[in-house]
């Protein structure tokens, strides 16, 4: 229960301002204290006899001033304090009316000086009657209101004093604070009642409505359900009698009518137009079916663009956007000289294969600048799923039509050019093989009628030139492999790459700089050492990188002279000025170096990033037992070839210069360094080899040679791959003799003339051959046949 209320009130208490809410006499109001006027209030009341005087503001402002606030409001006492962290929630009991007649602020401290206004309560039989109304109206909004509790009609019936009922009310119910503001100041009784009567009568005006509003939405509802029904049924007959139900397909069937759809397409297309013209279109299936008709319209069955068959300008188009790459532009020629001659041809489907950055896309956007086709680029790098090339059927959501679909209609005819870049990127995954899916899309006997699971009807991709491109052969699926004309693009020679970097590469980052050929002139001497000093690649990314910070460096030159400046005088870059631009060298010549001591000879490999030199090192460890270690990550026929090569030592000791027992109580240990790089593959036995060798004699290999070949027990030597790349690799280093198998002489004629005319080519049979050209000391056979530099044998 509350305290009872003191009989005479204080005639100054600390003033608590209220915002948008008003305090009664006789009733508990809980209040959220955050400002610091009120919370000073607050602390100075419960310092005291825990009352304060509550009043309005007449703004919302949060430190409002004296003038700004209400001079009639209520005495409180406040029953409960807590803090809380944005403040203090206090719970404050009403006790009496007042007047402020004088409110005065101090800093943060506001008080004022009151007086009593009491209120005469005299029951009489109208305040009994607007009583009696009051409890009525109050019954019938608890009923219409499933917010209203019970309790609060028991808490009604409980009150007889009519000003506590009417302070009562005013608290709980929906009033703005002006009128609870007004019905404070009202000093009639009857007054008060009224308006409390007023205000539940307009209560439970909005609540009768509002339960109008909730029936009626109900039954529209029921009405809607009831519709659909009847809809339903409705559809059911139409379809029996072959009528639609007025849907517009007027659109649709104009855009049929003006496709030229082939025959098949056409009465697949027409169908499901009818079908959609008895939908509904709230049916679940109308969007489903407009969008795949949609996508039928959308593919360019009948739209093809027109071949530029003039092969001498197609030649002249892609010796301008690209350098070399012979084998490849003659054979874009030869197929528009057929399609010349015959009228019809199928389109070829190639595959360029090369480390990365010989410009393997960029020939592809060049083939169909020749040709004056549409050029797609389909990225199959890391697709895993076969709905990727095929589609997903319609009975999932949201299915759509495969890549391959997909791009005949971005490409808006049905002859583009499609570079499916990375072919050689793609996984299995438990959604299916991507791979298996190509299988019909690469292969020009079944390619004429494609079915992706989408549209389920044949889509004619004879005429598209498939361009595929990979780094390596030896992920892509034998099968498909098999259905691809290989064209392998090597590596460019120092000379290809100053050419391709004077035509192409500096003047296209002079471009994208906003330079001019005046702004920078790179020497031929620079561009050279950028080459050789600063990339280490097959291709030419890398390099075009470094032209490109030189580009940057001189633009910022450019950028930062004064506007009224003269013209800046050109910037030259010589073989001396490289460094300034671009700091120190990255990659020097080692070879010298790094087989300067007995038993490291030098081995050349075939990556997927183009050729690399490797330097393979051997030793002797004395305390062993005649056993081999092998390290540096080696596969399990690299291991072999170490263990074949140590065979054929150990058989032909005396003939290779060493003690029959050379390997008596030690062991050989050849490691390969790089040692974070898996390696394998047979083409390092001839090295390794030369390696043990090398060690066994104590006679160091011959510092400008490289060497590659599987080695047999026998000693016999074996053709391997990538003699281009191999080559490429050797002569980066600094390497002028090239040891290869005698089988592997025909891919000389492959080789740049340059790189035929720089280096010596030595053809062997035999291990011992290659030996004599590597240690020539000690060797009792020495026949070999060298090619001289830029001969032939």
């Amino acid at each position: 229960m509350a305290e009872p209320i003191p009989p005479t009130l204080p005639t100054e208490l600390p003033v608590l301002p209220l915002r948008r809410t008003v305090a009664f006499p006789l009733t508990l109001q809980p209040l959220a204290v955050n400002r610091p006027v009120s919370t000073e209030s607050v602390n100075q009341a419960l310092a005291s006899d825990r009352m304060v005087v509550l009043l309005m503001q007449d703004t919302d402002v949060d430190d409002p001033g004296p003038d700004q606030l209400r001079r009639v409001g209520t005495v409180g006492i406040i029953r409960q304090m807590a803090k809380t962290p944005s403040g203090l929630n206090i719970v404050v009991e009403g006790v009496a009316r007042v007047r402020a007649d004088v409110i005065t602020r101090t800093g943060s401290t506001m008080r004022a000086q009151l007086t009593p206004t009491p209120e005469v309560v005299e029951r009489t039989l109208e305040v009994d009657a607007h009583m009696r109304r009051i409890q009525d109206l109050v019954d019938k909004a608890v009923s219409l209101s499933a917010g209203l509790s019970e309790e609060m009609r028991g808490l009604v019936s409980t009150i007889d004093d009519p000003l506590r009922l009417v302070y009562v009310l005013a608290t709980l119910m929906d009033m703005k604070a002006a009128e609870k503001q007004a019905l404070l100041e009202e000093n009639d009784l009857l007054a008060k009642l009224l308006s409390v009567s007023t205000a539940l009568t307009r209560e439970v005006s909005l609540l009768e409505m509002k339960s109008r509003i909730e029936s009626q939405a109900q039954q529209e509802m029921n009405d809607a359900q009831r519709q659909y029904y009847l809809r339903q049924q409705l559809k059911a007959i139409q379809q029996e009698l072959g009528e639609g139900d007025g849907q517009d397909t007027s659109d649709i069937r104009e855009r049929l009518t003006k496709a030229q759809l082939p025959e098949v397409v056409a009465a697949l297309a027409t169908r499901e137009v009818d079908r959609l013209g008895r939908m509904s279109p709230s049916s679940p299936e109308h969007q489903m079916v407009r969008t795949y008709i949609e996508w039928l319209l959308d593919v360019p069955w009948s739209t093809t663009s027109t071949d530029r068959l003039d092969p001498i300008e197609a030649r002249r188009v892609l010796d301008e956007d690209h350098y070399d790459l012979d084998k490849v532009k003659e054979r874009i020629v030869e197929y528009l000289a057929v399609r010349k001659l015959k009228g019809d041809m199928k389109g070829p489907i190639l595959c360029f294969v090369g480390p990365p950055g010989v410009g393997k896309t960029s020939l592809g956007q060049s083939i169909a600048r020749a040709m004056s086709r549409t050029f797609v680029r389909l990225s199959l790098g890391g697709v895993r799923d076969e709905a990727e090339i095929r589609g997903h059927r319609r009975t999932y959501i949201g299915a759509i039509p495969g890549r391959i679909v997909q791009a005949l209609k971005q490409a808006g005819s049905m002859n583009p050019v499609f570079m499916l870049d990375e072919i050689d990127k793609m996984a299995a995954g438990y959604q299916g093989d991507p791979a298996a899916a190509l299988l019909e899309v690469l292969d020009p006997a079944q390619n004429h009628s494609f079915r992706d699971h989408y549209l389920e009807t044949p889509v004619d991709l004879s005429h598209v030139l498939f361009i595929a491109t990979a780094n390596s052969l030896s992920t892509i699926h034998p099968a498909l492999l098999d259905r691809m004309e290989i064209i392998s693009l090597s590596g460019y020679t120092e000379e290809e790459k100053v050419h391709i970097a004077t035509r192409y590469l500096l003047p296209r980052q002079l471009a994208e700089h906003g330079l001019t050929a005046a702004s920078l002139v790179l020497t031929e001497a620079a561009l050279r050492t950028v080459i050789t000093e600063y990339t280490r690649e097959a291709g030419v990314r890398n390099l075009e990188r470094q032209l490109g910070a030189i580009a940057r460096k001189v633009a910022a030159k450019v950028a930062a002279r004064p506007a009224e400046a003269p013209t800046a005088d050109t910037v030259t870059v010589d073989h001396d000025g490289v460094e300034s631009f671009l700091g120190q060298a990255r990659f020097r010549k080692e070879a010298a170096f790094r087989t300067s001591r007995p038993g490291v000879a030098t081995g050349v490999a075939w990556t997927e990033a183009g050729g690399d030199v490797l330097y393979i090192e051997a030793t002797l460890l004395p305390g062993g037992n005649q056993n081999i270690i092998l390290t540096g990550q080696l596969g399990s026929v690299m291991q072999e070839s170490a263990r074949a090569a140590l065979s054929h030592l150990r058989a032909n000791a005396v003939a290779m210069g060493l003690a029959e027992d050379f390997l008596a109580h030690k062991d050989i240990h050849v490691h390969v360094p790089a040692g974070a790089i898996p390696k394998d593959g047979p083409s390092a036995g001839v090295t390794m080899a030369t390696a043990i060798l090398s060690a066994a004699r104590g006679q160091a290999v011959r510092q400008d040679v490289a060497m590659t070949g599987e080695i047999t027990l026998s000693g016999l030597v074996l053709p391997v791959g990538g003699i281009k790349e191999k080559a490429l690799a050797a002569r980066r280093q600094g390497i002028r003799t090239f040891v290869l198998p005698a089988l592997n002489a025909p891919d000389l004629v492959d080789l740049p003339e340059e790189l035929r005319r720089d280096m010596t080519f030595v053809p062997v049979e035999t291990l011992e051959q290659a030996l004599a050209v590597t240690m020539p000391a000690g060797m009792t056979d020495t026949t070999v046949a060298p090619l001289s530099a830029g001969g032939t044998q």
